[in-house]
């Protein structure tokens, strides 16, 4: 086991990155005083020709990580890795399920790579009850394609901080989608980075927040690389009493990335009084030099206008509510493309929309 750096404090909240969380309840994740269980919780159902999984050591503590990713590292002594090797095209997604030790605090770490114009879908599940802080670290060679999707499907107890972070070679692809619609407080941090001209990255995500629930995503794009590509695109719905849900999106052009083509975007449906969703894009720009950057950010009430033109068509309300609600989400989620997938997130959204009307 590493050691936490002697400097190590747990956020108290006024800093900038943790302002929007309640610290009170993450069940002693960043108490350096509480000891997190090391636990490899992920493991693939099956793994095809092309793909390994393994162990490998965990790398030194970076002294820049974010709070929870220190913790991590410091508890977790092996890593595991998911490879997939360099040409090869694996057309099934490969499946890492969540296994959870129980109701202690634990770590969790994984390295996912691709070799050189290999192409895959992975998909990591998260179901169950937790308290558990983790890191995800992708790196993606030249020309290689990653779908990388990632569902939050927790119980309503679960505490999850993660953070998943991209490195994108030269000509390489990046495709994700995160979905999130359990937990009682998720804090998820995507971030990208580019090591080759070329790259690109696409992160799609939807959350729906209900009564209790603090959804948090807190996305950072470098464009540390000239030609690279990105785009953003988050929706989320709040409902209920105190639902909470906080969106930031950072995109920083660096002076040497010119030719960069990037533009962020997020969208709020807030369905009931007692919610709050705050949005932050922001935008930092070093060079002039580039193809587009921009960004948008929209908070609303429900469509009105949609619901009296479904009903106008003789559809009952309640039933009106839930196709807007369905085709507001159905952009993000149909892009998971696996059927099964597709079609159990929008069945616990339309659950959570009953538990909502009741």
């Amino acid at each position: 086991m590493s050691s936490l750096p002697t400097n190590y404090l747990a956020p108290s909240g006024r800093e900038e990155a943790w302002r929007f969380t309640p610290l009170n309840r993450l069940g002693g994740l960043l108490d350096s005083s509480v000891t997190l269980l090391d636990h490899a919780s992920l493991a693939p159902l099956q793994l095809p020709a092309g793909a390994t999984f393994g162990k490998i050591a965990t790398a030194p503590l970076a002294q820049n990580s974010d709070e929870a990713t220190l913790r991590v590292r410091s508890a977790v002594l092996q890593t595991s890795a998911l490879a997939i090797a360099a040409n090869a095209e694996i057309s099934e997604p490969i499946v890492l399920q969540r296994s959870v030790a129980g109701s202690a605090p634990e770590a969790s770490r994984l390295l996912i790579s691709l070799g050189a114009n290999a192409r895959a879908t992975v998909l990591i599940e998260n179901i169950g009850s937790a308290v558990i802080a983790e890191e995800i670290e992708i790196s993606l060679a030249t020309g290689s394609y990653l779908h990388f999707i990632s569902t939050q499907e927790w119980e309503s107890k679960t505490v999850h901080l993660g953070s998943h972070h991209v490195i994108i070679g030269k000509d390489a692809q990046f495709i994700s989608t995160v979905i999130t619609v359990g937990g009682s407080l998720v804090r998820l941090l995507p971030t990208v980075e580019y090591s080759g001209p070329g790259g690109s990255a696409d992160l799609s995500g939807v959350y729906f927040s209900t009564s209790g629930q603090h959804l948090e995503h807190r996305m950072h794009v470098d464009h540390n690389i000239p030609n690279c590509k990105s785009r953003v695109n988050y929706k989320g719905a709040l409902a209920g009493e105190s639902a909470r849900s906080v969106w930031i999106g950072d995109v920083f052009i660096r002076a040497a990335a010119e030719g960069t083509d990037t533009y962020e975007l997020n969208r709020n449906l807030v369905l009931t009084d007692g919610a709050r969703a705050d949005s932050v894009p922001n935008l930092e720009i070093e060079t002039g030099e580039i193809v587009g950057a921009g960004h948008a950010s929209t908070t609303g009430r429900f469509d009105d206008e949609q619901l009296f033109y479904l009903q106008s068509r003789g559809i009952p309300e309640e039933i009106a509510r839930r196709l807007v609600i369905r085709g507001f989400f159905a952009e993000i989620v149909s892009g998971v493309k696996i059927e099964s997938v597709e079609e159990r997130i929008m069945a616990r959204i339309d659950a959570e929309l009953d538990a909502v009307a009741k």
